[in-house]
């Protein structure tokens, strides 16, 4: 039978970290090493780089997830923000485990953008809608990344005929609706874009494809 001090120690959290994509943050965690920890309860706190004073959160408190949604909690993103978790498993409290710093707006992941394809018979008009924050305006709609970030759309052609990996790209720029001319007739083309932000030299990953036969 494990003591209580080696109780705490296999049961501690381990590998806290922030995931955020386009500014919807959540903290996750790993179990301890003991196989008891599968029945550990989690408790998570959080605060502003340099307060002295941890707040509770209270919807993950004393939860079974290995997750927690902080999404509300960090949205001053140019602030850096700590959070730690401890686990408690039969009356007994692991010590708290902390994450690295995290500031939303220098470590959000952008996310693709969405794209939509409209052909006539010798080009293709592509329609690109950037992605949205969490973050809502007056009216209730929902702020894009490109309120946040300058970013440009990179779009790429993939001819089909062609290897799959081969995109060649065909505009950057901020243009919502581009145009695609000079296109061969009955062939397969599919579409991909994604976000680019110059200042930070990042890329959002691929959207998914969209193809289209003139």
């Amino acid at each position: 039978v494990l003591g209580n001090q080696d109780l705490q120690d296999s049961i501690k959290p381990q590998k806290v970290e922030f995931h955020s994509l386009n500014f919807n943050t959540t903290l996750h965690w790993q179990p301890g090493w003991a196989r008891e920890a599968r029945d550990a309860l989690y408790f998570v706190q959080y605060k502003v780089y340099g307060q002295s004073t941890w707040q509770n959160k209270d919807e993950c408190w004393g939860i079974s997830s290995h997750v927690c949604d902080l999404t509300h909690e960090t949205s001053d993103i140019q602030e850096p923000y700590y959070s730690r978790v401890r686990a408690a498993l039969a009356g007994v409290y692991s010590s708290w485990s902390l994450s690295c710093r995290f500031t939303p707006w220098r470590e959000t992941m952008i996310g693709p953008p969405m794209v939509t394809v409209v052909h006539s018979n010798k080009s293709i008009t592509v329609k690109l809608q950037a992605p949205r924050s969490p973050y809502r305006r007056k009216r209730g709609s929902k702020i894009p990344m490109t309120n946040y970030y300058d970013l440009l759309y990179q779009v790429f052609i993939i001819n089909n005929l062609l290897d799959e990996q081969h995109r060649v790209l065909v505009y950057e720029g901020k243009d919502k609706v581009i145009k695609i001319e000079d296109l061969r007739p009955g062939v397969s083309y599919c579409i991909v874009a994604k976000m680019y932000m110059p200042m930070l030299d990042h890329s959002s990953a691929y959207s998914s494809r969209q193809c289209t036969v003139l």
